[in-house]
């Protein structure tokens, strides 16, 4: 029973610290990266699709993406979604292929991610700790229940905190990187 309440635990901060990769991917940094582009959607005959979807996102050079659309019609439709997305990229288009220049970052900017990936970051501790009381919660009912002892519900929580501390030290480690190639001209 207790292995089992580490075990989802331990699952779920998981989890919390992979979604936190993901909010941070789709944090903009100076240089070019196709991962960027994974929350625009295109409008592909009447219903809104992922654009990796309709196109193939590569990487150019380091400050140009290049998109070769599978349907040469939608062409247009993914420059337009491009263009609308909340990501302030301005896509040009030669014959075929999409490039999509990334704008160099002003201070300003690179402030505003910054403060945008330590959002992001503190939301996946709130996740973390969230899980933990979550768990001690369990430990402590199963406590009161007699299914398990009190020397057994401490060694739990102890290992249930040592997973805490895991976790949140990876999400640090993690918007530290963030912050580096933020602030990296």
């Amino acid at each position: 029973m207790i292995n089992e309440i580490k075990q989802e635990a331990q699952e779920r901060m998981k989890k919390s610290a992979e979604s936190l990769d993901v909010a941070f991917a789709k944090i903009r940094t100076g240089r070019a990266h196709p991962s960027i582009l994974d929350s625009v959607m295109v409008s592909y005959y009447g219903s809104d699709t992922p654009l990796r979807q309709v196109a193939n996102v590569t990487v150019e050079d380091s400050r140009t993406l290049a998109l070769s659309v599978f349907d040469k019609s939608m062409i247009q439709a993914v420059e337009k979604a491009i263009m609308t997305s909340d990501l302030g990229l301005n896509p040009a288009t030669a014959g075929t292929t999409i490039r999509v220049p990334m704008p160099a970052l002003t201070e300003e900017t690179r402030k505003g991610y910054t403060k945008q990936a330590r959002s992001e970051a503190e939301n996946a501790r709130v996740a973390v700790r969230n899980i933990r009381r979550d768990a001690l919660g369990q430990l402590k009912d199963l406590q009161k229940e007699k299914e398990i002892s009190e020397d057994d519900e401490r060694r739990a929580a102890d290992e249930v905190q040592k997973l805490t501390d895991k976790y949140i030290a990876e999400i640090d480690k993690a918007l530290e990187a963030k912050e580096t190639d933020l602030m990296a001209i």
